[in-house]
């Protein structure tokens, strides 16, 4: 199993191929799909942490990088953040790699409730208006949510068929976060999605 190895001369971490679950049905991922805040604090696997992150919002047709998840007027502009016990990453699903954003344990200011700071991922839903041409200012932050909340879906269905734990939160002191995450002033935390091994069956 990889554990997280960064690449001292570039802050990259590079991820191996997706590998999904083969034999598990949309049925029963959707049968499986629950919200659980109890984890184990066991470090998941590079693999693990692949296969996660591409169902998110990976590439899922190279020839017009499409997504696995939709966005409004294909903005795409919801990043993935990736907070883990070494440090704070960006997920470039182009490349399938993490970049470094802060080599520091930001899990306890990625919420509110005490389980984040301890569970071993914290999915953070960026979102950047910079890339939303055309979108009234009222309409960014709903368009953007909802876009979100597409990606932690993909999340959920693929943790049920991977015997994952996961909860979507809203539960985030947004501006702590933004900060410690060196954000801009375009860029705004949607959601974040706490996934580990279930503490319990």
């Amino acid at each position: 199993m990889s554990t997280i190895a960064l690449n001292l001369e570039t802050d990259m971490v590079a991820l191996p191929a997706p590998k999904l679950p083969p034999t598990a049905s949309l049925e029963q991922a959707l049968k499986r799909r629950r919200s659980s805040r109890d984890f184990l604090p066991d470090a998941l696997t590079l693999e693990q942490l692949s296969a996660l992150l591409w169902a998110a919002f990976g590439i899922n047709r190279r020839d017009s990088a499409g997504r696995t998840a939709p966005s409004a007027h294909n903005w795409q502009e919801i990043d993935v953040f990736v907070v883990l016990r070494e440090g704070a990453y960006r997920y470039d699903p182009q490349a399938h790699r993490l970049l470094l954003v802060k080599a520091e344990d930001l899990r306890g200011a990625s919420g509110t409730q005490d389980f984040v700071a301890d569970a071993p991922l914290n999915l953070v839903y960026v979102a950047d208006f910079t890339r939303m041409s055309g979108a009234r200012p009222e309409e960014r932050e709903f368009l953007a949510g909802a876009d979100a909340g597409c990606i932690a879906q993909n999340v959920y269905l693929l943790c049920a068929v991977a015997g994952l734990a996961s909860v979507v939160r809203g539960l985030i002191d947004r501006q702590r976060l933004a900060k410690a995450l060196g954000l801009s002033s375009q860029q705004r935390i949607a959601l974040a999605q706490t996934v580990g091994l279930p503490a319990s069956a």
